[in-house]
């Protein structure tokens, strides 16, 4: 009989959990948003995100372990330690912008709910930490005509960006329906082949997409340990097709724990175009960016100013006082001691239910 130890990283909490067990677990599926949940009392119902195409690709066989001589039987009882940690990645920029990378846990306050944290529990530069990210293309028919120069700029950003078995990611292009051309990997090569694959057409259905990848790839993954997850959303932010709603997308982003950075395709360099609100919105929820390009050239600029980003945060990981398993919202306040510095973090989390 296999004995299974299973550390579980859920909003802010770790599960510890020892019990008797053949097979791996299947994650439970997620409930579907509350919009699209009120869909299904019509009389003709519309799924909450439309399931994704997704290539096929081998999975590894898993060998058969056998049992352990002198295990325990199916009967065994699980015991379940919790150990309440919250993990939070955000950058520092000073006055000017710039990237601050040099500070040291004692140069920040953290505020978890209104209260002091207890306990810093550990801090680390981003080298430290791996990186999961998810690339979403709006392939709709609206970015059409620049959509050939806008891959291009995707496949160098992730040449420059992932380390070959260190980092990962997955592509996800979007019009009507997410489809995932290249599911999670550490090949660029691999990728870039997912990024071609891509044909624009369709409506857009971006908050969709954003739940999807947020839901089932990030949230379901399963990392060896402590990780960074972003994701790079290339949209012109015009939404005509999703069932959930924007605010449903925005909080599965932040149950994943995901920053996402978001850059529009709509070229007109005020953010004045109702898409880039959307687009803004939902980047300043999670803690992450929004890049509104003057012209197509500086799209290739927005991934560069992405990439450096990925590379001058921090991660802290904290004991909040007061802390309820009770699945309400906490929020987030991260300040460095110095003045003029400028911390930028996810704005909170949803504490996981007992």
């Amino acid at each position: 009989m296999k004995v299974r130890v299973i550390l579980l990283l859920l909003g802010s909490s770790f599960v510890l959990a020892m019990a008797a067990h053949t097979q791996d677990s299947v994650p439970a599926e997620l409930p579907s948003a509350p919009s699209a949940a009120k869909q299904e009392a019509e009389p003709k119902p519309a799924p909450a995100v439309p399931p994704p195409q997704t290539k096929p690709e081998q999975q590894p066989a898993q060998p058969q372990t056998p049992p352990v001589a002198g295990s325990q039987d199916e009967s065994a009882p699980t015991i379940v330690t919790r150990v309440n940690e919250v993990n939070v990645v955000f950058t520092v920029t000073d006055k000017h912008g710039r990237y601050v990378r040099d500070l040291k846990k004692n140069d920040f306050k953290i505020i978890d709910d209104g209260k002091p944290a207890l306990e810093i529990r550990s801090f680390r530069a981003e080298t430290d930490l791996p990186l999961e990210a998810g690339l979403l293309i709006d392939a709709s028919n609206s970015i059409r005509d620049r959509f050939k120069f806008e891959q291009e700029a995707a496949i160098e950003f992730l040449n420059q960006t992932l380390r070959r078995k260190y980092d990962r990611a997955f592509v996800v292009g979007f019009d009507a329906t997410p489809e995932v051309t290249q599911d999670f990997t550490d090949s660029t090569e691999a990728l870039s082949i997912g990024i071609r694959a891509l044909r624009p057409g369709g409506g857009t259905a971006l908050f969709d997409a954003l739940y999807f990848a947020s839901r089932d790839k990030l949230l379901k993954s399963s990392p060896n340990g402590a990780v960074r997850r972003a994701i790079i959303l290339l949209s012109d932010g015009d939404d005509n097709q999703s069932h959930v709603t924007r605010e449903e997308a925005i909080e599965m982003a932040e149950r994943a724990e995901v920053v996402v950075y978001t850059i529009s395709t709509n070229l007109m360099g005020s953010g004045g175009h109702h898409g880039d609100k959307i687009l803004e919105r939902i980047a300043e929820a999670t803690g992450g960016r929004s890049y509104v390009p003057f012209q197509l050239t500086e799209v290739a600029n927005a991934f560069a100013s992405i990439q450096e980003e990925l590379r001058s945060q921090y991660a802290v990981s904290y004991k909040p006082a007061d802390f309820r398993p009770d699945g309400r919202f906490r929020t987030i306040e991260i300040s460095a001691k110095q003045k003029g510095l400028h911390v930028r973090s996810r704005r909170g989390y949803y504490a996981p239910v007992q």
